[in-house]
């Protein structure tokens, strides 16, 4: 359950960050972890941009709880006491070390939030690797769970250098992709959870998984061109703020054309699959349906002037494709099982 809420979570972050930045309210608390200066919360004064912006952040809060109860639980699951031991033992160092070093820089006019993260991110990724050597099962499912918080944190980490640089908008198009990435990593999660662990065979013909990659090469593609394309419109989260100076007009362009080659792409694939019943049939259906009605949004928004509704619906639709497609290359192999009880291949 808590899997599941960590990617419905992340996925949501997504629809929230849109509202912030489609809203205008991407500086509705223009500093950073506070909201003012003065004050953890938006004031009165900030009227409803600051509780936008404040009820993003307080997701990632939420996000970060959830990405803990479901690593513990796994340690718990998977290597018992020791493996929860060692992960709280590293959460007090992180935070000790963060704090010291956030400190210091404090006294010397650096920035303490900068600091405080970096370490405590360093001192995560240490935990994770140590985690590993005393848990003893599914190190698949471990390593996926390190990765979601360590995101986490990343990613407020990002938020915050997003308002400390006034909405840049490159940083604002990689707070947006790191996201992305998260909820490909807990749809990968929910897959393997479900999946038996050990070792894992090929379950589709060798040219069958090659086109596979490529179609996901595509897909990266279309995600990096539409984030280049939206840092060039209109939406920028604060009316203040200049764009890159890219022609919006031509990357669109290019930003599409690449949807289309996938869209081929991924055809090609379903009619494979269908003709020799392979694994990821069922969830090539479901991208193929994901990727005409993302088509059909980003021709309705180019043709009506970029309605934030549409571009909102289109940011989170991304994310839902992406994460489909990360299913179907984890469906293009199995579990190695004995064979009387091996899953068929379609």
């Amino acid at each position: 359950m808590a899997a599941w809420a960590s990617f419905v979570l992340n996925v949501l972050i997504i629809g929230t960050g849109g509202a912030v930045r489609l809203t205008g309210s991407g500086l509705g608390c223009d500093e950073w972890p506070l909201c003012t200066p003065e004050s953890l919360t938006p004031t009165p004064e900030m009227g409803i941009h600051g509780i936008i912006e404040f009820g993003n952040r307080t997701i990632t809060g939420v996000l970060l709880f959830v990405a803990l109860a479901v690593l513990f639980a796994l340690l718990q699951a998977c290597g018992g006491w020791p493996s929860v031991r060692n992960a709280l033992g590293y959460a007090v160092y992180g935070v000790a070390a963060g704090v010291l070093f956030g400190t210091t820089a404090s006294l010397v006019g650096l920035p303490v939030f900068s600091f405080f993260t970096a370490v405590l991110l360093t001192v995560i990724g240490i935990a994770a690797v140590r985690s590993l050597d005393v848990t003893p099962r599914r190190h698949d499912l471990v390593i996926l769970a390190w990765l979601v918080l360590i995101g986490v944190v990343a990613q407020a980490f990002v938020g915050g250098i997003t308002v400390l640089t006034r909405l840049n908008a490159f940083i604002v198009g990689f707070h947006y992709v790191v996201s992305l990435v998260l909820v490909c990593v807990t749809a990968a999660f929910l897959v393997r959870l479900r999946e038996a662990p050990g070792p894992r065979e090929r379950a589709v013909p060798s040219g069958f998984g090659i086109l596979a990659h490529v179609a996901t090469l595509g897909m990266a593609v279309i995600v990096l061109m539409g984030v280049l394309t939206t840092a060039s419109g209109p939406h920028s989260g604060d009316e203040d703020v200049v764009r890159d100076g890219f022609d919006a007009t031509v990357l669109s362009h290019l930003h599409a054309w690449p949807g289309y080659i996938t869209l081929v792409l991924v055809l090609v694939l379903l009619g494979w699959a269908a003709a020799r019943r392979l694994r990821p049939l069922r969830w090539l259906i479901a991208l193929l349906v994901l990727m005409l009605v993302q088509i059909a949004v980003g021709i309705f928004q180019a043709r009506s002037g970029l309605p934030p509704l549409a571009v909102g619906v289109h940011m989170v639709l991304a994310s839902l494709t992406a994460a489909t497609m990360t299913v179907v290359v984890l469906r293009l192999k199995r579990p190695v099982l004995p064979a009387e009880s091996a899953e068929p291949a379609g």
